[in-house]
């Protein structure tokens, strides 16, 4: 059987940049068991299979993959996913902004559709979950081997931490855009430091953004789920705001951040993630970016 697909890059404004997705609409005539075989031949960090939802009052069921696992909740593949439905006519807009639903692993994940022109133009999500701190970081000292970086070039401010808004990463803060660029992750170490452990992918970031719309600079390495780097990673932004809430001091309001990434892989990328705190908490997480259509086809599936 041929099945549809649409790609699109994610997180940018125009084509051959951020965070490449493919994205299968219509998914139902896929079995399970073909999904992980499609999403290798595929080979972006994530494929996301749509499919009817269980609960008649959300929009889809996504099931996203990466070529080397499924993921219960990924960042670029959701607001990509909800930028192609709207832009082949899959999701009909109601005017300035169409709020959707889509069912994942970690829950219904909500999103805004903003429009311009009658086109999509810009899509936000609110997580399902709200951030989880996992066990404390390996020490310094491993971080940064692990990383091919000496223990001077990470920062404090704030300490690595493992969180999570969905899926675990190792949040490891440098000093400057320059350690950022020169981190090579040694899978040696990496394996002896966090294979296995709560937090197995690391996301590095720095202050000292290059871009004069952004405020972070930001890299992510994803070993145990086939992914050597990627280029923008929208389930680790949502994390890392509410990594920055935490120690941010302020006990209520909205903390806006802008993250460049994927600039060192030649495909720059923009991230907005918003947390708002009251009482000294956080209770929500929000991030959104733009998208571009790529191509669309069809593959053939053994029946």
């Amino acid at each position: 059987m041929r099945v549809r697909f649409v790609t699109a890059d994610v997180f940018t404004d125009r084509i051959f940049g951020g965070n490449q997705l493919a994205v299968l609409p219509d998914a139902r005539d896929v079995l399970p068991e073909q999904m992980p075989a499609i999403a290798r031949e595929f080979n972006y960090s994530e494929t996301v299979f749509v499919l009817p939802p269980e609960d008649p009052n959300h929009t889809r069921r996504l099931r996203i993959f990466t070529p080397g696992s499924e993921l219960p909740f990924a960042g670029h593949p959701t607001i990509g996913t909800a930028h192609v439905l709207a832009a082949i006519g899959e999701i009909s807009l109601t005017g300035d902004e169409t709020c959707i639903v889509f069912e994942e692993g970690v829950g219904p994940v909500p999103v805004t559709i903003r429009a311009a022109g009658g086109k999509p133009d810009f899509c936000q999500l609110s997580t399902a979950v709200l951030p989880e701190f996992g066990p404390e970081a390996p020490p310094l000292d491993a971080v940064a081997e692990m990383l091919s970086l000496e223990v001077a070039d990470l920062s404090l401010q704030p300490p690595p931490a493992p969180v999570s808004c969905g899926v675990p990463f190792l949040f490891v803060t440098l000093k400057d855009r320059g350690a950022v660029g020169r981190a090579r992750l040694r899978l040696d170490v990496w394996e002896k430091v966090l294979r296995g452990g709560w937090a197995e992918a690391v996301y590095v970031f720095a202050f000292d953004a290059e871009g004069p719309d952004a405020q972070i600079r930001a890299r992510m390495f994803a070993p145990a789920m086939g992914i050597e780097e990627d280029p923008a990673t929208g389930g680790a932004v949502a994390a890392l705001a509410g990594h920055l809430a935490a120690h941010d001091g302020r006990p209520a309001g909205t903390l806006r951040r802008v993250i460049e990434q994927g600039i060192e892989m030649g495909r720059p990328s923009l991230l907005q993630a918003e947390a708002d705190r009251a009482a000294g908490a956080t209770v929500a997480i929000r991030v959104g970016g733009r998208s571009v259509l790529v191509c669309e086809g069809t593959m053939e599936v053994p029946d």
